[in-house]
Order: C-alpha cells, then structure tokens, then sequence
C-alpha cells in the first residue's frame, strides 16, 4: 500500500511517499480503509523528534486521527464489521499499529467508535484527539457541574473550539479568550456565552468585569507556558485549573494562596498504555451521542490538504494561521 514514511525525524520535508506492506489483521484489531486524517500538534512534535515517550519507532507511519471504512476485522472483535464507517486515534505512536498517512491503518477496537451519522467522514477526521482531550480535560479532571463559570482559552484551536461547545453542552456559564474579534465571533457562533479580547483586556480586568472580582471555577489552559501563570490569576478561590501543555517551571505560589487544584491531561496515556486503552472506545461513544444529538461539530480551516500535501500541511500547522482544525483527505 502507499503511504508517508519517515525514516528521520526532521522538518516537514522528512516525509516520503513508498509502498509498504498493508498491516495484517490479528486478534482485537480492525484494518481500517483510511478516508481522512488531521492535524495535531502532537503530530508535528514526534515528527520533529520530541515526544520520546510516545513517538513511534523509525521508519513510521504517523498521524493518529482516522476516519474511514473498517476492511477486515480480527478475531474477537464483536462491535465492529466490514464496512463499518469508524472514527478514532488509534494509531501513529509508540505500540500502535502505524499510523494514518497510509491507504489502510490497522486499530485497537477499543480506541475507535462508530462514526457520528451526521457527520461526513472528513468532518469526523478532525475530532477524535482534540474531543479526547477536551473530555478528559473537562469531565475526568475538571469535573465540570451545571452553572460554573469556565473559562477556555484559544477560543478557535483545536481543543479550545470543542470544549467550548462541551462545556456549552454541561451547562455551564462558558468564557473563552482569544486574539481578534473574528475568532471571537465564531467563538460565540460555537455557543460560548462572552469572548474575551486578552489583547485588550487583563486577566485583572476581565475578571473584575465578569466574576465581581471572584475569577472562575474552573479555567482550562489550553496554550501552556506564561498562559499557565495567567490560568491561575484567572481562577477562583478554590478553583481548578486544568492544562494540556505543562512543560514549562512556574511558581506556585499563585496556587498556593488560592488553594487551587491544578490537573494535567495528556491523552496519549491511554493509547501507549494498553490497559487504559478501552477509556477512549467508551469516550468516543459518547461523544457520537453528543455530535449526534447537534450539540457538537468541528471547526475546519479552509485551507484542506491531502495525502500528496502532508510536508505542506505540517508547515502550515506550524505557522500558527489556522482557525480550527487542519483536514488531510486520502486522495490515492
């Protein structure tokens, strides 16, 4: 089968097209006929070489997000069948069965779910990592409640335009931040309740205008570095702060005087560990509910690759232009 292979972990021209050996169904697994794949972050990071503890070896097949028509299912595998439409993150990194830069990916049954009926196949190539995420985010570490007062940060990324419209979707009083009006129009058009210019206010002063003062229950940081800082000045007395990107060292002392609970989320845990993998089928399934019932849908960006394009895809993730989510269609 064709596929994008690297063979050096490098800059977006690492990746070569070749013909490899199509993967072999074996026991749990389904062979996937991949339709469409995304952008992540994560996606560029192990390309660059980062991301050790779950990057792939080499040469590989990246990209974890798929969307496409189960081919062949292996033995034991009783919810899914040939022909099925499927969506997931079940590939692309350490002890996976490739990734989704390839004609047919091979998928763990418990990290895929039927794909939301409403949905087009390359609308639902965008969401599985960043809906991951903004549900373990939320719900598993946030423990998000009816009537709080959220703030997101990037309203328009990735994660951030889906937690809005889960938050949305829990009942809570949702805030999100961003850097011009355009992204905080779509912001609201997603169902967030106020959009926050940080270019023209300060944490100080948005927090004063819209919490009295208080600052929020519950602040999801979705950016990572000084935004991490500015996570716990926006947070109640109290409150949590829940972050996808905690490399950086900071002081906690701004923690220590609220007494706020701070919680990691990093999704890959549960694909590079088989035992946490079945968390993932589970979660996948109820975000189909959600999609379902309209409650959810992706944010695209109009500039859409395919598979010929991926080096170009990657460039433009990195120029940090893209609104949404950034779609890859399997044109072989």
């Amino acid at each position: 089968m064709k596929a994008q292979v690297i063979k050096t972990f490098g800059d977006p021209s690492v990746f070569q097209i070749e013909e490899i050996t199509k993967p072999t169904v074996k026991p749990g697994y389904v062979l996937i006929k991949v339709v469409a794949t995304s952008m992540n972050p994560v996606d560029a990071y192990i390309r660059q070489g980062g991301e050790s503890h779950a990057a792939p070896a080499l040469p590989a097949v990246l990209h974890g997000d798929v969307a496409g028509i189960v081919e062949e299912v292996g033995e034991g595998v009783t919810d899914f069948k040939h022909g099925d439409e499927v969506y997931g993150c079940p590939g692309g990194f350490k002890g996976t069965g490739g990734g989704a830069l390839a004609e047919y990916m091979l998928a763990d049954q418990r990290l895929i779910a039927h794909k939301p009926k409403n949905l087009t196949m390359e609308e639902a190539a965008v969401l599985p990592l960043v809906t991951l995420t903004a549900w373990e985010a939320l719900f598993d570490r946030g423990n998000i409640k009816k009537g709080q007062d959220v703030l997101i940060h990037a309203a328009t990324g990735g994660v951030g335009h889906v937690a809005i419209q889960l938050a949305k979707w829990a009942g809570a009083n949702v805030y999100t931040t961003a850097s011009t009006e355009k992204k905080l129009t779509i912001a609201t058009q997603l169902g967030a309740d106020v959009g926050i210019n940080y270019k023209q206010e300060t944490v100080e002063e948005y927090v004063k205008k819209y919490t009295n003062g208080k600052g929020f229950d519950l602040v999801f940081d979705t950016v990572g570095g000084d935004n991490l800082d500015l996570s716990f000045e926006a947070a109640a007395i109290n409150g949590t702060v829940v972050s996808i990107l905690t490399y950086s060292k900071h002081d906690l002392s701004k923690m220590h005087m609220k007494g706020l609970s701070l919680h990691v989320t990093y999704m890959l845990l549960k694909i590079v560990n088989e035992d946490q993998r079945h968390r993932h089928g589970e979660m996948l399934n109820e975000i189909t509910k959600i999609v379902e019932a309209e409650q959810l849908k992706p944010l695209i960006d109009t500039n859409v690759f395919t598979f010929d394009q991926v080096g170009e895809a990657h460039k433009f993730l990195e120029s940090n232009k893209a609104i949404g989510k950034i779609l890859i269609k399997n044109n072989w």
